[in-house]
């Protein structure tokens, strides 16, 4: 649209300008004293080490298109050259990688520590491919800090071996993983997301009005809270919690009895009766009522985990367009630098920011918000 100053019409133009490698050369200089004879060097500055290197701007290009962005190393290579007609090998941009990984120890060691103090974590985990086998990538996050870990084992013994469940002591939203509920010192809350996936296969392919109800319930509750936190209400009353906790119980018993009355009677092969997938789902939400109502008694616990399936959604889309991890290595490497890049990111910085920031040795994050 024109923009009209007075008799004069305007039209703007946004670009960028060409991108254009420029070379900064270094040189110092040694004199001898004419009185003692000492020999006096100067030094070159510290980010200075190699007779011809690239400069933070071009590094963090090349951690930006690998780690961020996903690019495979081949494409990565022509991305930088098609851009910026410079031409770099694979094995440059991963060496780049490997230095800011080594960097980053300390930044990630306290992103982790930050983790374990908070109040309410978000633990997930994902398959991943390494070396052509299946190893597991594990995300534990809030809503300021993300910390990415990978291990052989998805269960109890990577979590343990991860340290942050084992220390921590606050609560733990996640999707019924049953190893997790291992962690006794602290408490657990589940993700009505995925029980909401679960009452709506249930109402549609077994036909099962009780799912509906509770599906129902849990978003009219969900609603609720959201409105009393709207105008700062912070919990709710005793007595109010209890209609809500009655109203749950009282659909289960009826799905019980529908469930009677409506599946079909299967035998093991030991002749053992088997439960119905509405009976098992029932059984879950009736023996984790408070897990499940967890965002009901403390609203600072969230309806669902989506938080942790959100920060582990972008590894997917890493394995699709890279592939696999070549190495172990470089799982690690890309672990480190994205549970950075996603802590600066929930704290409000740009990603290719926080890389450039690193690269040129300040790793420091904002605080949290």
């Amino acid at each position: 649209m024109d923009k009209v100053l007075g008799d004069t019409k305007t039209r703007q133009v946004f670009d960028i300008p060409e991108v254009i490698v420029t070379v900064t050369e270094y040189k110092i200089h040694e004199k001898t004293c004419p009185i003692c004879g000492k020999i006096h060097k100067a030094a070159f500055p510290e980010s200075i080490t190699q007779p011809v290197q690239y400069g933070e701007n071009m590094q963090s290009l090349m951690v930006y298109l690998k780690d961020y962005q996903f690019l495979p190393l081949k494409r990565a290579v022509e991305a930088i050259k098609d851009i910026t007609g410079q031409k770099i090998s694979e094995g440059t941009i991963v060496n780049v990688s490997g230095r800011l990984y080594c960097a980053l120890e300390k930044t990630v060691d306290g992103i982790k520590e930050t983790i374990k103090k908070s109040d309410v974590i978000h633990c997930d985990e994902t398959g991943v491919r390494i070396i052509g086998k299946t190893q597991w990538m594990h995300v534990t996050s809030t809503q300021t800090s993300t910390y990415y870990e990978v291990h052989k084992k998805r269960g109890y013994e990577a979590t343990s071996a991860i340290g942050i469940l084992p220390e921590f002591q606050g609560t733990i939203v996640h999707d019924h993983w049953k190893p997790l509920y291992k962690y006794d010192q602290c408490t657990h809350a589940e993700c009505n997301a995925h029980n909401i996936r679960y009452l709506l296969d249930v109402y549609k392919n077994y036909k099962q009005d009780w799912a509906q109800d509770m599906l129902s319930l849990l978003v009219e509750l969900h609603r609720h809270i959201n409105c009393l936190k709207s105008e700062g209400i912070k919990s709710m009353e005793s007595s109010e919690t209890d209609l809500w906790h009655s109203r749950y119980h009282a659909i289960i018993d009826e799905g019980i009895k529908e469930d009677e009355e409506k599946s079909p009677k299967t035998y093991s092969k030991k002749d053992k009766l088997q439960k119905s997938i509405p009976l098992k789902l029932l059984l879950k939400l009736q023996n984790y009522d408070i897990e499940t109502l967890a965002f009901m008694y403390d609203f600072n616990i969230p309806f669902d985990n989506n938080l942790a399936e959100r920060d582990l959604r972008m590894q997917k889309l890493r394995q699709k367009v890279s592939g696999c991890f070549r190495s172990e290595e470089g799982a690690k490497v890309f672990c480190r630098i994205r549970s950075y890049v996603s802590t600066a990111r929930k704290r409000g910085m740009s990603a290719f920011e926080a890389i450039k920031n690193a690269v040129k040795g300040d790793t420091l994050l904002p605080e949290q918000c």
